[in-house]
């Protein structure tokens, strides 16, 4: 038997989290720098790593479900912000931000969208705990997301149709200029944003869409809100080193966008079999999860050996 999550389990974790965001941008990135292959990688390498080990704790320190609900979590967390690495490779390259001055947008918009998931999971918990017909609901738009995904178009970057970013822009004064890595400077005597602002504006906009189709999805894994927490959080710290490591070549993963689709639609209808009491074990679901994003990722390998060209 394991105990109760408490408070001290939030308050260490959290904790962590401040403290590694810290080191992150206090030592590691103190200077503005082009983020390397090689470095990204080695970050990316090291999330991951962390993340395993922690779901690794789950399993053996509190049970075999919760170690696995939560790399099930968070390996559809991780997928599904591989779509939203390219969407911020199209936001950057639409305002020209420049290389180093990139991990810094990534940094304030990461934090931004750990407060705001965390407020999103809280609600979406204590929703479906008052009103358990809503995982189905949540199932249905699953299944129906997932499925626009595998036959929609192209996606596609609009910042003069973002609402906030307009907002933004009626009630701000806004320059066209970069002033290093400062997203408010002066001009005229005035306090005005600068492009920095605005790409932090969309970059924080794009994660709360993806939010709407990624944390459902997570809860049609478990209802904890402590590994829905978890795994969430440790997905979005890695996105800033994957987004280093794959930006450049995300074209060439033409079949991910058709893997993430099918496992939106499998946990959908994982939570829709509820209605008649069937479960899937979640090791299986593990199983299912992994094998479809593997696949489509070796079918993108394959279809790039042979010369195919990504659309």
């Amino acid at each position: 038997m394991h105990g109760e999550i408490t408070v001290w389990h939030w308050t260490g974790f959290v904790a962590a989290v401040v403290v590694l965001l810290g080191l992150d941008l206090g030592v590691f990135h103190r200077r503005p720098h082009e983020v390397k292959f090689r470095e990204a990688l080695g970050w990316t390498g090291f999330w991951v790593l962390l993340a395993v080990s922690f779901g690794g704790w789950m399993y053996l320190g509190r049970s075999r479900d919760d170690g696995l609900e939560f790399l099930t979590g968070y390996l559809i967390e991780l997928s599904l912000s591989m779509d939203n690495v390219f969407v911020i490779a199209l936001i950057f390259s639409y305002f020209g931000v420049p290389l180093r001055f990139q991990h810094r947008v990534l940094f304030w918009g990461i934090l931004g969208a750990i407060v705001m998931r965390g407020v999103m999971i809280g609600a979406g918990a204590a929703l479906i705990q008052r009103f358990h017909w809503l995982l189905y609901v949540l199932g249905a738009f699953l299944v129906v997301t997932g499925l626009k995904m595998l036959f929609g178009g192209e996606t596609k970057v609009e910042p003069e149709r973002n609402p906030v970013l307009r907002l933004a822009r009626r009630f701000f004064p806004v320059t066209t200029e970069f002033d290093g890595q400062k997203f408010v400077t002066q001009r005229e005597g005035q306090r005005v944003l600068t492009p920095m602002a605005l790409v932090l504006i969309m970059v924080e906009t794009t994660d709360l869409v993806f939010a709407l189709d990624s944390i459902p999805a997570i809860f049609a894994v478990t209802q904890d809100e402590f590994i829905v927490f978890t795994s969430n959080v440790f997905a979005i710290l890695g996105l800033r080193s994957l987004y280093f490591a794959l930006a450049g070549a995300i074209a060439y993963f033409r079949y991910l966008k058709v893997g993430l689709s099918l496992v939106l639609v499998f946990i959908g209808v994982k939570m829709l079999l509820g209605i008649w009491n069937l479960k899937i074990d979640i090791g299986w679901a593990l199983g299912v999860v992994g094998t479809i994003l593997v696949a489509s990722v070796l079918a993108s390998w394959i279809a790039g050996r042979r010369g195919e060209k990504p659309s």
